[in-house]
């Protein structure tokens, strides 16, 4: 089963949705506010992915949070601030059987997907 996560509202998953229903490709959307966040999920995409790749500098939370923060960030740290702030977690986020993809691109989905 592939599994979409992400925040409802965000025009990158309303992309990616639906490019999913359009392409007839059964999946479950997780909503990170809703749904909230599993703390050992987010580690294993830190683990495969890297923190940097998943943390979202160009969102507003981001752009809210104090410079001590921004300034002080490390594997350490981040897992914590993203499970506080799932919304700094760069959307939307695809797992499927054989991995897992940060972001939109339709040509990545296809070459995963069909």
């Amino acid at each position: 089963m592939v599994t979409l996560y992400g925040i409802h509202n965000c025009d990158t998953v309303k992309k990616a949705r639906r490019w999913l229903e359009q392409q007839d490709i059964e999946y479950r959307f997780h909503d990170f506010r809703k749904d909230g966040l599993d703390a050992a999920l987010l580690g294993q995409w830190c683990n495969t992915l890297g923190w940097e790749t998943l943390l979202n500098k160009r969102g507003t939370t981001w752009r809210q949070q104090p410079d001590a923060v921004k300034d002080n960030l490390s594997a350490a740290n981040v897992e914590a601030l993203l499970l506080t702030h799932p919304a700094m977690i760069k959307r939307p986020v695809l797992v499927t059987d054989t991995g897992v993809k940060v972001g939109f691109k339709p040509d990545d989905y296809a070459a995963s997907l069909l």
